[in-house]
């Protein structure tokens, strides 16, 4: 338990504060993801960069219970797989990134969501 709070208070804040603008200014959010998707390099060293923080928390916290902790192993496994994605293939991340770009409501409900897990895990690893 003590490995999940410690987690929870890394990615508590983190996605927290990375909703924020998603919901007070997606217009930025859009205009900052337009220029991630041009840049191959980016895509990579994030992709790195994401797939070596997932890893680690797989591998620190591999916790498949029906309880909150649950939550913390789910965002390392979808770290894992969206950073091999970025790395193996930018090309289909440049597509599916359009895609979304071009569905603006994405970034508020995205955000929304991001907000309530970034809360909830807050919570979980302060209080």
């Amino acid at each position: 338990m003590a490995t999940s709070i410690f987690i929870a208070r890394l990615l508590g804040p983190v996605v927290l504060v990375v909703a924020i603008p998603m919901l007070a200014s997606p217009k930025d959010v859009h205009e900052a993801a337009g220029e991630f998707l041009k840049s191959n390099a980016l895509i990579f060293v994030t992709g790195v960069l994401v797939l070596v923080g997932g890893l680690a928390i797989v591998n620190s916290h591999n916790v498949w219970v029906m309880n909150w902790p649950v939550i913390i192993t789910l965002f390392g496994w979808a770290m894992v797989i969206g950073g091999a994605a970025r790395v193996a293939w930018p090309r289909v991340v440049k597509t599916v990134g359009r895609a979304m770009m071009n569905k603006p409501a994405l970034t508020r409900g995205g955000g929304a969501v991001w907000a309530l897990i970034g809360a909830y895990l807050t919570y979980q690893g302060y209080f």
